[in-house]
């Protein structure tokens, strides 16, 4: 299953306690905190792991630099890199492109080809494969903002076009929840968990169900 954009808020975690603990594997696309550090992110993930150890992660750009460093200590940070498990390759990005409004933890569109091109090292391509990024490609419903524009990333969606995962996870973009697609792959924006809702997903080469919950 995947999270998106918690954002410091623990209360509704106990809420999907159930569901958190018959997941395979929890997958969390960044804004754990708001702006918060090692402690607020260790509460969050110390909370999901009453009911699920099995979490792989990345930071938004609403988490400090702190909380990549906590997520790593933790080994599961996946922000630029990929983990096999259950015969699946999982890859991560964190953080976003830049905001209006100053975020600790943004990259360029040259940073994020370069953190792509660390994710696939060693990549066997023979597997299926999940993307979880909490910056949104551009051009699809999971970055429209509530103007209409589009303020995803353009590396973003050429290394979904070029990799072809089964589905990508995202968030950032509040009020962009949905899912689309681009090509075969999947894009999925759950919503913020304030908003009760979570993404649900089961696979085995393909994509057997994939759908937005609502607690």
């Amino acid at each position: 299953m995947n999270i998106a954009d918690i954002h410091g808020n623990a209360k509704p975690i106990p809420e999907i306690g159930e569901i958190l603990s018959s997941a395979d594997l929890i997958l969390l696309s960044g804004d754990i905190t708001h702006f918060g550090g090692e402690k607020e992110a260790s509460q969050i993930i110390d909370l999901i792991r009453n009911y699920n150890s099995n979490i792989l992660a990345v930071t938004g750009n609403c988490d400090t630099k702190e909380v990549d460093s906590y997520l790593e200590s933790e080994n599961i940070q996946i922000h630029g890199r990929h983990v096999k498990i259950n015969g699946v390759s999982v890859l991560g990005a964190g953080g976003s492109l830049p905001c209006p409004s100053p975020t600790p933890n943004i990259y360029t569109e040259n940073e994020y080809v370069e953190i792509f091109d660390s994710s696939t090292q060693n990549l066997d391509n023979r597997r299926p494969k999940i993307l979880v990024s909490h910056q949104p490609p551009i051009n699809t419903l999971n970055d429209t903002i509530s103007t209409g524009a589009h303020v995803g990333s353009v590396t973003v969606r050429e290394f979904i076009e070029k990799l072809k995962p089964l589905v990508c996870f995202t968030g950032h973009i509040h009020e962009a929840q949905g899912i689309d697609e681009i090509g075969i792959t999947k894009i999925v924006n759950p919503g913020p968990l304030g908003t009760r809702s979570y993404a649900y997903m089961e696979i085995s080469d393909k994509i057997d169900t994939l759908e937005i919950r609502k607690i």
